[in-house]
């Protein structure tokens, strides 16, 4: 049911399908982020027309509201959220890990503070399976430790304790049509890098993710850890960096042969009034933007583009009006999914790697606000 099937290679680059069981995925592939059974001020109309094809999900919040059992007796997150296409859900340690000051972690599982009521609450390995089984997308992730990537020795002890977790959500897993993937830990560190990718690597999961990067470390240590895990894993299983997802980490990622991506920047960005651009990223608060008649990028099909200008959508935020989130919130994420249909293009022509420079170049300035 799980077939990953490569179409090209150009370096390491590669582009593929990932079959599931609501539809194939042709990949590399940006997931835009609905961690509340919503992408953020968009319909499911809305974020299919920008061409996702794959939604990701939040376990840890979605278990507290409305409860992943509610959702799986209105017969689960697809129908309930009205998104026919794949889904993807994470198992809930990202957010358990944000919670630093609210939790307790031991060898069985995790205890911590709901941030909605301070209820009290406990996620095991087998919990984790289950909520995700109650809410039914299509790929599930193995329920991990991600640690303080600066501290090597507890860092070595999370790993470890991820490892074990992984073994217990396979043996927990009941459902033959989800996808349950592997995490990949190790914070900063080759060699637990290393470790963690070999062994996830034997677990023969259909998928295997790349967790714990995105959360304070460089860009440069981030690349540094994607050149140690790729060429570990399995040529036949897609990879996904979890929580990445600015213009030029898709690149970057694509490079070193990473296949899937999620994240919450499009959206959050534009409820800041933020657009990608390849002039950089735009602050459309700027009075610079008042008389302003050219679309945010006179090359994107998206309907933002397409349809108004920078002037309305600055005239839109200045009035607070919450249409400038759902126009500004269109054009980001369609922004993502375009340069990740030129770069399967590229890849498929036999010329990422030659025009990978000139693409960083055009998105340099994203990381920035102009």
């Amino acid at each position: 049911m799980f077939e990953f099937s490569i179409q090209a290679k150009n370096g390491r680059a590669r582009t593929g399908t990932f079959r599931t069981p609501h539809g194939d995925l042709q990949t590399p592939v940006f997931a835009p982020v609905g961690t509340q059974a919503t992408v953020k001020t968009l319909t499911p109309a809305q974020v299919e027309e920008t061409g996702a094809s794959l939604v990701l999900a939040n376990t840890y919040h979605l278990y507290l509201r409305p409860g992943d059992e509610l959702i799986a007796a209105l017969g689960g997150l697809h129908r309930f959220m009205r998104w026919p296409h794949p889904m993807l859900t994470d198992s809930g340690g990202f957010q358990v890990f944000s919670l630093a000051n609210s939790r307790q972690i031991d060898d069985d599982g995790v205890t911590f503070k709901s941030h909605i009521d301070g209820s009290m609450h406990r996620f095991t390995p087998e919990k984790s399976i289950r909520i995700q089984e109650n809410l039914g997308a299509d790929i599930i992730m193995a329920f991990d430790e991600c640690s303080d990537p600066n501290n090597h020795a507890y860092t070595s002890i999370a790993m470890q304790r991820t490892h074990r977790w992984a073994e217990r959500c396979l043996q927990a897993k009941r459902r033959a049509d989800q996808a349950l993937f592997g995490i990949v830990q190790g914070g900063v560190n080759p060699d637990l890098r290393a470790a963690s990718a070999e062994f996830i690597a034997s677990l023969g999961t259909p998928g295997i993710a790349i967790g714990g990067l995105s959360v304070g470390e460089t860009k440069a240590e981030m690349h540094a850890m994607l050149d140690v895990v790729t060429p570990l894993l399995p040529e036949d299983k897609p990879r996904y960096l979890m929580g990445v997802g600015t213009p030029e980490d898709l690149i970057e990622g694509i490079r070193r042969g990473v296949d899937i991506f999620d994240c919450v920047l499009p959206t959050r960005l534009a409820r800041h009034h933020a657009a990608f651009s390849p002039e950089g990223r735009l602050n459309l608060m700027n009075a610079a933007f008042a008389r302003d008649e050219r679309p945010i990028d006179p090359d994107c099909d998206c309907y933002t583009c397409r349809t108004f200008s920078r002037a309305y959508l600055r005239h839109l935020i200045s009035a607070k009006e919450l249409l400038a989130g759902t126009l500004l919130s269109i054009h980001n994420v369609r922004a993502l999914i375009r340069l990740v249909e030129e770069i399967r293009q590229q890849i498929n022509a036999g010329k990422f790697e030659d025009h990978a420079p000139l693409l960083l170049k055009r998105w340099q300035n994203n990381a920035s606000r102009k």
